[in-house]
This record gives structure tokens, C-alpha cells and sequence, in this order.
């Protein structure tokens, strides 16, 4: 995947103009979500509709962070391990997620829940999250001789365990309890909290300054880790930092919002049949555009057609299909 090879060569020069139509797409799924049905001119003049506004802008910044990030770590992380049907969740953070939610629940009940304060909540998250993938890449990188593989076998193995953890707990809890950690199943954007959006936007924000400044280097990463220490790029050290961004972008997504697991895997493929390039500037560029359209557009149709289904879980079952195609597809070739 990604070699330079495959790159048709009448296909470079369109390359910005597919980025420059998907760049459109997004603002135009963006503004069709915050102003359909609403009138512009009223909002300056009835509080009902800039309130409207508000609240539609609060869902909109949580498409444009999540999509942004969990379309870039999953390009990043695809590239790292030279596959197309793995993703950031194979790391075992979402399960630690739900861990996380379900023990909380379970220590302190719902109703001190409530009464927690979702910033603290937040941190709390994040911080387990990020601190046991740093941990883990500090056990696995310290070894001669073992690599990426180890850490995803690894992640794998502390994802089931920790789900294994939360089934447990909910099954044993209150009925009633159950409702709230239902509710932190799936990914959410209607209760998205207003003070979490600062943070997450501060450190995502970091991240992606961090992450385009050495993109190019996944291209050469992409090559293999004999070509790229041939060329002159710490292969070791380059994957260990962008693990760590990786693992901060879907802490803080999977935080912000709750687990979305086959959205980055359906947008970042679909970024690269549609760029069809190796160039990974381009290609995280058009994996963040298609989330934040799939997750605007896809929002908009939901609450349009009132449906009751969360957009997560119609993006998980598209995403899972694919997931099933990817998978009969690899096993062809």
C-alpha cells in the first residue's frame, strides 16, 4: 500500500482538485446541518433560533474534532503497520474506554456520576487512556528485536481483557445503573458538553501541528522499515512518536464523544481510492474531509428522517460491511 508505483501518472496533477471537492463537500454538509430550516435574519431577532444555532454549532465542532482526528490517526496508523483493515481501536482504548465508564458506575453509582463533573470525567479518561499506551509502548519499545506488531498483540490482548472486565461489571450492576453505561456505548453527539471543546480543541490542535509537520515522513515509513533506515529515518523512534499521537488523538475523540470504531477505517479508505496517491499530506487531509462530511451529512439525515438510531451506530454498520468487503478483498489477492 502506498507505493509510489501504483500512482497513476495522469491522476498527480488532479490530486488537488479531488482534496479542493472534498474540502467543498465538507463546508457544505457543515452548513447544510447548522442552517437548514433556519432563518438567517430571524436569528439576530428571536432567541429561539440563535439558541438553535448554538446548539448546532456545539454538534458541529465535535464533527469537525472527531472526524479530524480520528481521520488522521487512522491514515497514520494504517501506514505504520502496513495494513488497510487495522485501526487505532485495535490498541485496546476503546475497551479501556468503556472500562473506564463501567467502573466508575460500578464504584460510585449513578448518581455520584451525575453529580461528577464531566470535565473530571473527561480528564480521567484521557489520561488512563493516553498513560496506558505510553506504558505499553515504553514495556514493548524497551527490547531488542521487538517491534510495532508486539504492541498491537498486546493491545489486543489488553482490549479483551478489559472488555471481558466490563461485561462482568455489567452484569452484575443494577438494571437501572445499566442505562448509564449504556448510554456510554456508543458515540454520542447530542449531549456533547461545551466546556469539553476547549480542551479537546487545544490538544488536537497540538497534535495535528505535531503530525503535519512530519507527515512526510510516512511516506518513506510506507516504504518498509529496511527502506527507511536506508534513507536516513529513525524508523524505531518515528513510529514510537507517532504512536503516541495516535494514542492521544483517539483518547481525546474517544472521550469527547464516545467510541466510533469503523468510522476511521470506512473514511480512510475511502481517502485513498479517492486521492488514489502515496503522498500522505494529501491523504490525511482527505481522510479528516470525508469524516467530518460523513459524520454532518449522516447527522442532518438521522435527525431529518427522525430516526432514533445515534449517527455511531449506522457509521459502525456501514464501516462493518466494509470491513467484511476489505476482508474478502485482502483474502483474494
Amino acid at each position: 500500500m502506498g507505493n509510489p508505483r501504483n500512482l497513476p501518472a495522469f491522476w498527480v496533477p488532479l490530486v488537488p482538485l479531488v482534496i479542493l471537492i472534498a474540502f467543498v463537500a465538507a463546508v457544505a454538509s457543515c452548513l447544510l446541518f447548522l442552517l437548514w430550516g433556519v432563518d438567517i435574519f430571524s436569528c439576530f431577532f428571536y432567541r429561539d433560533y440563535g439558541f438553535n444555532i448554538s446548539l448546532r454549532a456545539v454538534k458541529l465542532a465535535a464533527f469537525v474534532l472527531t472526524g479530524s482526528a480520528v481521520g488522521f490517526s487512522t491514515v497514520a496508523f494504517q501506514t505504520i503497520a502496513h495494513s488497510r483493515i487495522l485501526t487505532p481501536g485495535v490498541m485496546g482504548l476503546d475497551s479501556l474506554y468503556m472500562f473506564i465508564q463501567t467502573s466508575m458506575i460500578f464504584v460510585l453509582g449513578s448518581g455520584r456520576l451525575v453529580m461528577m463533573s464531566r470535565v473530571g470525567d473527561f480528564l480521567l479518561s484521557v489520561t488512563v487512556m493516553t498513560g496506558l499506551a505510553l506504558l505499553l509502548f515504553k514495556l514493548v519499545f524497551r527490547g531488542e528485536g521487538r517491534n510495532l506488531f508486539t504492541v498491537m498483540l498486546a493491545g489486543i490482548v489488553c482490549g479483551s481483557f478489559f472488555g471481558s472486565l466490563s461485561t462482568f461489571m455489567q452484569v452484575v450492576i443494577d438494571p437501572n445503573e445499566f442505562l448509564f453505561v449504556q448510554d456510554r456505548m456508543f458515540a454520542s453527539f447530542n449531549n456533547v458538553n461545551r466546556s469539553l471543546l476547549g480542551i479537546s480543541a487545544v490538544v488536537l490542535c497540538v497534535s495535528f501541528a505535531w503530525g503535519y509537520r512530519r507527515v512526510s515522513q510516512l511516506d518513506v515509513i510506507a516504504l518498509g522499515r529496511d527502506i527507511a533506515i536506508n534513507l536516513g529515518v529513525p524508523y524505531d523512534k518515528t513510529v514510537r512518536d507517532f504512536m503516541i499521537m495516535i494514542s492521544v488523538m483517539t483518547a481525546v475523540s474517544t472521550a469527547l464523544v464516545g467510541p466510533v470504531t469503523f468510522l476511521g477505517l470506512l473514511t480512510a479508505n475511502v481517502s485513498r481510492q479517492m486521492l488514489k496517491t502515496w503522498k500522505h499530506t494529501a491523504l490525511v487531509t482527505g481522510a479528516a474531509l470525508v469524516s467530518v462530511t460523513a459524520l454532518a451529512l449522516g447527522q442532518f439525515v438521522v435527525e431529518r428522517l427522525a430516526f432514533s438510531t445515534p449517527i455511531s451506530v449506522a457509521v459502525n454498520f456501514i464501516g462493518g460491511v466494509y470491513f467484511i468487503y476489505l476482508l474478502l478483498k485482502e483474502g483474494r489477492l
